[in-house]
């Protein structure tokens, strides 16, 4: 059995304990080199899983562990052991307590990473700071915030998304040429200035940005709008995309 294959397998069966948040499983001391621990918050909205876990099972040096929300943020509730690089966000959870905000913001500070994909977007609608954090809001009801009303976005299925590369010296898109994907667009998010745009897209019923990063305390921060089916998990530049972001976000060089 490779050591890539093992660790997944001993992540994946410590899944339970994640739930509970009373044991924290210890990532595995590994000789192998740039390898990244991740763990990917789900929740709150339906995704096609067994393709969406087919795609990260593709990810050579990932080692991923499926944390899906039960209580909305528990995996944010003690962070005291915290043993993962990277947080994954790919979940739409509205409720989170203050000390899950603060433990939350605590990690950023560490330095852990966090890559946040489609509709995470519109995750967490009562936390101003969360918009901060990942560098935009796809609103799902009218809000004001410092006194700017914000509308709620809009969405379209199964589109064919022509996405340009704006940046191909980042870390996160090296390699990657334009490309097509069949996918679910957004619109009317809003986005943080401070935002590095990496790839961009011309659909009329989609936002123009769809891939940025930015960074937040210590953190690099990437997001993601693509992603919202087994067309996208399974399209190549998507995986590459994803992988790359993971990696990046980690500090993890190939």
């Amino acid at each position: 059995m490779s050591c890539q294959s093992m660790f997944k397998g001993l992540f994946l069966m410590s899944a339970f304990f994640l739930c509970s948040c009373e044991i924290w499983p210890k990532p595995v001391e590994c000789p192998c080199h740039n390898t990244v621990s991740v763990a990917v918050v789900t929740g709150g909205h339906d995704f096609e899983r067994d393709p969406f876990w087919k795609m990260f099972d593709s990810f050579d040096g990932i080692l991923y562990l499926s944390a899906e929300q039960r209580d909305q943020s528990e995996i944010f509730e003690d962070i005291s052991k915290w043993p993962y690089d990277v947080i994954v966000l790919y979940n739409m959870t509205q409720e989170i307590s203050e000390q899950r905000r603060e433990n939350f913001k605590k990690l950023l500070d560490k330095g852990v990473g966090l890559v946040a994909l489609h509709h995470s977007i519109a995750s967490f609608q009562e936390w101003p700071e969360y918009r901060k954090i990942i560098g935009g809001r796809y609103y799902l009801k009218d809000t004001v915030e410092n006194g700017v009303l914000y509308k709620p976005g809009s969405y379209q299925h199964d589109l064919d998304l022509n996405i340009k590369v704006a940046n191909r010296q980042h870390p996160i898109t090296l390699g990657l040429e334009d490309f097509v994907i069949h996918d679910e667009s957004y619109k009317g998010s809003a986005f943080e200035s401070s935002n590095e745009v990496l790839l961009t897209t011309n659909h009329p019923t989609s936002d123009e940005p769809v891939c940025w990063v930015s960074n937040y305390g210590k953190s690099r921060i990437c997001y993601i709008q693509l992603g919202h089916g087994p067309e996208a998990y399974g399209n190549e530049n998507y995986r590459q995309l994803v992988k790359q972001a993971i990696k990046w976000a980690g500090c993890v060089d190939e």
